[in-house]
Formats: C-alpha cells, structure tokens, sequence
C-alpha cells in the first residue's frame, strides 16, 4: 500500500504583470535595466545583500510591479548602514543624509535623490503612498542614487569628495538622454493617479511613452514602436489642453517633448 502524499500538481510560472507591458519587449530585457547598477567591492555583506535583493527586485517587477516600490525602500537598509559607519553616529535618516552633503561626501543633487526615497518610505509606512508608488524606470533611478552614494561613502576621505563632485556633475550625451535623465528625476503629478481625460489614463500615458523612450535609447524603435510613439504623442496632444493644474500641464508638456525627441529620427524628410 502506496502511504505516501499524492505528488502535487507544478505551481504555475508566473506571468508578466500587464502594467509593465510597454517597458521591456520581454523578462531578458530587465537585465540591461539594472546592468550599471554594479555592487561595490569593498562593502560589507550586509550591504551588499541589501543592494543586491534591491536590483533583483526591480529585476522581478516584471512579474509584478509593486516590486519596483519595494526594491527603493529596501536600498534605504543599506545606505542608513553605511551613513551610520562613515559618520560614526547613529541618528534618522534625513539627519545622516544633511551631515554627508554638509561633510562633503555626497553633493547636493545626489541627497535630494536620497531623500525622495525616504520620503517615499515614510509615506508608504504612514499609510499616504501604495507599494504601486513608482514606475519601475523612476524606481531604477532613485536605487542608482542610492548605489552611486554607497560607492561615494565606501571610498577614502581623500577620494570621497572629488567622486562626489564627478558623480553629481556627470551629464549624458545627446538631447533625449538629457530629456530622458530629467523625466526620471520628475515626480508624478499628486492627485492625477488613476485620472483620465477624454478616455486617456494619465498614468498608462505616461508608462507607455518612457517605455518608447527607454526602448529608442537602446537600440531604436521598430515599426509598430514607431506607430505606438506617435498615437502617445497625439493623445499627449488632446489631453494637455484639458488639463488645468499647472505643475500637471508642465510635466505632460515635457513628456510630450521627449516623446517628440525620440519620434524626430522618423519623420520622413522632404523630398
């Protein structure tokens, strides 16, 4: 007589996450998302787990995007250690953020990165933010600088403050790299979460329009890129003029620019 438990149907393999359909044409492509975010050599290993599980889980929001969220907060474990051995005091977070950009150790730019991840943190444990808060790209941005200034940290005293200034002045080539680079840094309009104009979602408008971008500076649009591109530029077109909160009509207004950045290589040339 078999005793033995009945062997267990497989679990199903997850399946990608719908919102993030238009980031990444498929899971290998998350890969070079987080390729330049590259653990530092000389931290310690529980630094380097924290910042680790951070990229894997931007890595992961593929299959499910609240991972983005989570990767951001998780990165804060690693750089409150490592601020709290540099600066040899224990103290919140926002005060060990406010002595290294004062001792020099991170530049100005680089704290106020730092500290939009706590604030988002500390919403998130207030209730006043989901774990759905950032975009899987915005997510990727704030664990570089959490990255970048862990790396700062690591380095001599004699070192730290030149590779600040590096690091903090380092400016990308080329016009939509720059559009690019001031997208990431913007924050979602408050209050526009879940709004739609004329049957436009602000917030798939948005998703879907950095996912061309990131896909053009990578290699280049196909033609149905292409063909998507363009309808997020006229649907930018017809809402922007519905809307009528001024810090919500210059953020669409500057995504439209950079959409119309990364279309300009396929407008047909007069003949």
């Amino acid at each position: 007589m078999n005793t033995l438990p009945p062997t267990p149907d497989p679990l199903p393999l997850p399946g990608r996450d719908p919102r993030t359909h238009h980031l990444v044409l498929d899971y290998a492509d998350m890969h070079a998302l987080v390729a330049d975010l590259v653990l530092p050599d000389d931290a310690s290993m529980y630094v380097m787990s924290a910042m680790e599980t951070s990229r894997e889980l931007i890595r992961h929001s593929y299959y499910r995007y609240e991972f983005a969220t989570v990767a951001v907060t998780h990165s804060l474990f690693a750089l409150e250690h490592v601020l709290a051995e540099r600066l040899a005091t224990h103290e919140p977070l926002h005060v060990l953020i406010e002595r290294a950009t004062d001792a020099g150790l991170i530049t100005a730019g680089l704290a106020a990165e730092l500290d939009r991840s706590r604030l988002l943190r500390d919403k998130l444990a207030q209730g006043a933010e989901s774990s759905a808060a950032l975009r899987p790209l915005r997510a990727v941005a704030l664990v570089r600088a959490v990255f970048d200034a862990v790396s700062l940290l690591l380095r001599p005293p004699s070192a730290a403050e030149p590779a600040a200034a590096d690091v903090g002045g380092a400016q990308p080539e080329g016009r939509l790299a720059r559009l690019w680079e001031d997208h990431l840094r913007a924050l979602f309009p408050d209050g526009f979460r879940g709004v739609d104009f004329d049957g436009v979602d602000l917030v798939l408008l948005d998703a879907d329009v950095a996912g061309l971008v990131q896909r053009e500076l990578k290699g280049g649009l196909d033609d149905s890129g292409i063909a998507y591109l363009w309808g997020c530029i006229a649907d930018l077109d017809k809402i922007i003029p519905l809307i009528n909160e001024e810090y919500c009509v210059s953020y669409f207004m500057r995504l439209r620019t950079m959409a119309q950045a990364a279309a300009a290589p396929y407008i047909p040339t007069a003949s």
